[in-house]
């Protein structure tokens, strides 16, 4: 494969991991996502969405939304779904280390501070109260996803739940192509 077109698909892909089956066929991972019951969707950076002016940020991220009948859901980047290598949002799911509280103020948020422990970040803004996350188009549906240094990318409240045994969506164990 040539240096520049892999170079050229991991500039224009947005955050994920780039790898040479995405690039010889882009819809492996999407076709993967509908194949086993998920939704794709395209995601936007949104920061401020809990002002009255909220703001789109530059970029976007493919994700895999699971939905179990109870209308309960997990998504994650479809990169990270797809990948048979391991990542940091895959370890973090399957740790299930339990939630550690310690001396956060009682109105913190449980998921933003799981997906910190677990060693991802969600936060847009620091401790600012302008909040932000994942947005469909148009700045709707907004999500809590954990982002971790190795740029995969996974549902902060579907993690925390899964720590303490409650699958939210599906179970990803039984759908990352990462095995251990």
């Amino acid at each position: 494969m040539a240096f520049g077109l892999l170079l050229l698909t991991a500039c224009s892909s947005g955050i994920g991991e780039v790898t040479e089956t995405a690039v010889t066929n882009p819809n492996t991972a999407v076709d993967y996502c509908t194949q086993n019951n998920g939704v794709v969707e395209t995601r936007y950076p949104y920061y401020g969405t809990n002002t009255d002016n909220s703001l789109q940020l530059s970029g976007s991220l493919g994700v895999c939304t699971f939905t179990a009948d109870d209308n309960s859901r997990i998504t994650i980047s479809l990169d990270t779904l797809y990948t048979d290598q391991p990542t940091l949002a895959a370890l973090a799911y399957r740790a299930q280390t339990p939630l550690d509280t310690g001396d956060a103020p009682a109105s913190a948020n449980p998921s933003s501070l799981y997906c910190t422990q677990v060693g991802g970040t969600d936060s847009f803004g620091g401790v600012s109260t302008a909040g932000g996350g994942w947005a469909l188009a148009g700045g709707s549906d907004v999500l809590s996803l954990c982002v971790f240094p190795d740029l995969s990318v996974i549902d902060s409240w579907g993690i925390t739940y899964y720590a303490n045994d409650v699958i939210r969506g599906a179970d990803l164990n039984d759908l990352l192509r990462y095995t251990e």
